[in-house]
């Protein structure tokens, strides 16, 4: 049984179509990306797996229970947990404090979630800021304070919303570090993400929306092969020339 499931998601706002019939699985310990073009739907289905919208239609599954439109808290309790696309600390608190508020989810005892948001700042490369003020962080720093402040509500699948967008090249290493890293723990993980370099190596699997439609699902390799995938992101002329030149290729060898 997948640890989550997706069935026939659809998401309307009005008369437009957000999530078009949309169905895929997460297994547990996988790390399965989700990409395509801006405004293809992406977030709109983060918000209605975690629980921020209700879906027009469809069903969310999680650990067999099915989930569709309940409340974030109560979705968040049963393990599933999420990032957002802009990061907003506690500016005026600790980057520990940050991280224990997410720990109470679970933690009542004031040690306890210490102990927990310490172990989160510590799988987050994040150990030398734990004293100081989170409104002092660098963009990168935040984004690793996000993640790990989700860490804190001990879940069993991470929802992590372009997580590495807007970072250098040295910042989306070490995010991508934490995730690999998050990985090995044990965790599932199911990410947001435009920049290909650093979701195609660490993915087990990938699935592609455009236009709210999923147009392609499987491995990284076979995805970035995609025709469909190729067109949707770079036009119907780039996917021509890419087809050609990859005929090419396979007529050489």
């Amino acid at each position: 049984m997948p640890l989550l499931e997706v069935q026939g998601l659809t998401m309307k706002f009005g008369s437009l179509a957000a999530n078009k019939d949309v169905s895929f699985t997460v297994g547990e310990g996988q790390i399965v990306g989700l990409i395509g073009p801006n405004g293809s739907g992406k977030t709109t289905l983060f918000n209605c797996v975690s629980g921020m919208y209700r879906p027009t239609a469809g069903r969310v599954t999680f650990l067999g229970a099915d989930i569709t439109g309940q409340p974030m808290y109560k979705i968040a309790r049963m393990g599933l947990t999420r990032t957002f696309q802009v990061v907003r600390p506690l500016s005026d608190m600790t980057v520990l404090e940050n991280v224990m508020v997410g720990a109470y989810l679970h933690c009542s005892d004031s040690d306890r979630a210490m102990e927990t948001a310490e172990r989160c700042i510590e799988l987050c490369f994040l150990e030398e800021w734990r004293d100081r003020p989170a409104g002092a962080m660098t963009i990168g720093n935040k984004k690793r304070l996000e993640v790990a402040r989700a860490l804190a509500t001990q879940p069993k699948l991470i929802l992590l919303d372009e997580s590495v967008a807007g970072l250098t090249s040295t910042e989306v290493k070490e995010m991508v570090s934490v995730i690999v890293k998050l990985k090995e723990e044990g965790k599932t993980i199911l990410m947001v993400e435009h920049i290909m370099e650093a979701i195609m190596p660490i993915s087990d699997k990938v699935v592609v929306l455009s236009g709210g439609v999923k147009i392609a699902e499987g491995p990284p390799g076979e995805i970035s092969r995609n025709e469909d995938v190729i067109r949707a992101y770079l036009g119907e002329k780039y996917s021509k020339r890419v087809a050609m030149a990859n005929a090419e290729t396979e007529a050489r060898t």
